[in-house]
């Protein structure tokens, strides 16, 4: 029997099915694509349709939960919001807020070299038993939870619950920060090794964890959807926004340096998390997801993705990148005291000197990498890096600290910036952006754990000498580069063979 169809009605044939149910197949047969709204209001003039033309039987409840349930196990939706507007008001809006996200969270993780020696000289002087080793943990924890929840953080960015995990974020700074600053109050108590004890005990829970959990609900979530803004001109947005790094680097360790001989370390703490909760409140106002949320269907983890050879490689790199990369920033200001001599306040001015010059090392790159790929720039900033660091065994004076600040510091700069750059140019679908760098956040959250420790435990066992320390950081910075060329060279491949010219060294990855 043939369906009598006119204009805006929907007539059931006789197998009992809506035109509205074919909407989805054209004259050919082929799949037309909706937005989700659309497809939600034929579902809903279906079930009505339904509704009314059985009600005088008794099948229009069964319809209508047929209905329902064929909506409520639709696969993900397919909705596209277009390509990236690559700039405009709410794009670079965007980008700034996403610097002040950064100089909030990762700022303060560059500026641990001058909490390091505060509290190396300050805690030795109650207890023998807190060693250098010790504190760094407290540094390696804030950023190993920065990484390891990315996992987590990215898939709620992409099912939709950006501005939850933000607020969540934001209120653990906070927590973090000014817990912090009473951490060391029961020092003044007495100089018992208890006292020292529960002061390391109360940073590793305020400075480690609480400032670790916040970190790590804002820069995934936030970096990830600021990817989704730009195309061709993402690595230097990612860039201009990872600059925020470079920033905290210098105006907190310069806080310290001018507020700490006068008001003391609790003030100059809530100071910075003032600045810290300021800042973040008002890129709340800012950042907005642009692309439709996919919801929490799915997996957590996207494991096909570790069956790519350039992702699974790129993992590996990178891992190896990070497990030295922060060795300098947490011990370059202790090194500068106990072999160079210099004083706590010269020792300051190196590592600002260190953290200033990322702003460089990630502007330039990155306008660079849109140009000739973000992995393609990735690699030799990561060999520069490990070339500096074996460099460092050399240097014995305060003019070579200066000179050896200014190159690893850009070095450092790009493989920062770079790395969620080259993660992203892995990505095709924006949508999965936020559980893919995560993935890799997690991976990497193990290396950025224990670099720093072991190097730390190095310098112990060698006597208080760097030469090892610097030696494992040099070597590790050169594997991870190693990886990372293997993973260029297999993404060229997978290019070529998808039909881009040009020679394989030629690709832009």
């Amino acid at each position: 029997m043939e369906a009598i169809r006119t204009p805006g009605s929907h007539v059931q044939d006789s197998r009992g099915r809506s035109d509205s149910e074919d909407s989805d197949i054209d004259i050919h047969g082929n799949d037309q694509h909706h937005d989700e709204d659309d497809s939600h209001e034929e579902d809903e003039k279906h079930a009505v349709n339904n509704t009314n033309t059985n009600n005088n039987g008794g099948g229009g409840a069964l319809s209508l939960v047929k209905t329902l349930s064929r909506v409520l196990s639709r696969p993900e939706s397919n909705f596209d919001p277009g390509p990236p507007p690559d700039g405009g008001a709410r794009a670079w809006c965007t980008v700034a807020a996403t610097h002040l996200v950064v100089m909030t969270t990762w700022g303060t993780i560059s500026s641990f070299g001058v909490f390091q020696t505060y509290y190396t000289s300050t805690l030795n002087a109650h207890s023998s038993v807190v060693t250098p080793s010790t504190i760094s943990w407290i540094g390696s924890l804030q950023v190993f939870l920065l990484f390891f929840i990315g996992t987590f953080t990215g898939r709620l960015t992409d099912g939709g619950y950006f501005r939850h995990i933000y607020l969540l974020g934001t209120a653990f700074i906070a927590l973090g920060m000014f817990s912090t600053a009473d951490a060391l109050d029961s020092l003044t108590s007495g100089n018992g090794n208890g006292n020292a004890k529960s002061a390391v005990w109360k940073l590793f829970l305020a400075q480690g964890i609480a400032m670790g959990l916040g970190n790590g609900c804002l820069f995934c979530p936030c970096v990830a959807t600021l990817s989704t803004y730009f195309s061709k001109k993402r690595s230097l947005a990612i860039g201009m926004g990872a600059c925020g790094t470079a920033t905290g680097g210098l105006i907190f360790p310069s806080m310290m340096r001018s507020l700490l001989p006068r008001v003391g370390f609790a003030w100059t703490v809530r100071a910075m998390g003032f600045i810290c909760v300021g800042c973040l409140l008002g890129a709340f106002w800012v950042i907005k997801p642009r692309t439709k949320p996919r919801g929490m269907r799915g997996a957590l983890v996207e494991w096909s993705a570790f069956k790519e050879g350039e992702y699974s490689l790129f993992v590996a790199g990178s891992f190896m990148c990070f497990l030295g990369l922060y060795f300098a920033f947490y011990y370059l200001a202790s090194f500068c005291r106990d072999i160079v001599g210099l004083a706590y306040e010269d020792s300051l001015n190196i590592l600002l000197v260190l953290n200033g010059v990322g702003i460089f090392g990630r502007l330039v790159p990155n306008y660079l990498a849109d140009r000739v790929g973000p992995i393609n720039l990735f690699i030799p900033f990561a060999a520069v890096g490990g070339i500096c660091m074996l460099c460092w065994m050399a240097v014995e004076s305060e003019a070579g600290l200066y000179v050896w600040a200014v190159f690893y510091g850009a070095a450092a700069g790009g493989i920062q910036s770079l790395f969620p750059a080259g993660l992203t140019s892995l990505t095709t679908d924006l949508r999965k952006t936020g559980v893919r760098m995560g993935m890799v956040f997690t991976c990497n959250s193990f290396a950025t754990l224990a670099g720093p420790p072991i190097a730390g435990a190095i310098i112990t066992s060698m006597g208080g000498r760097y030469y090892g320390a610097q030696a494992f950081a040099g070597s590790t910075l050169l594997c991870g580069t190693g990886l990372l060329a293997a993973a260029r060279m297999v993404k060229a491949r997978k290019a070529q063979r998808e039909g881009e010219s040009g020679g394989v060294w030629k690709v832009k990855v």
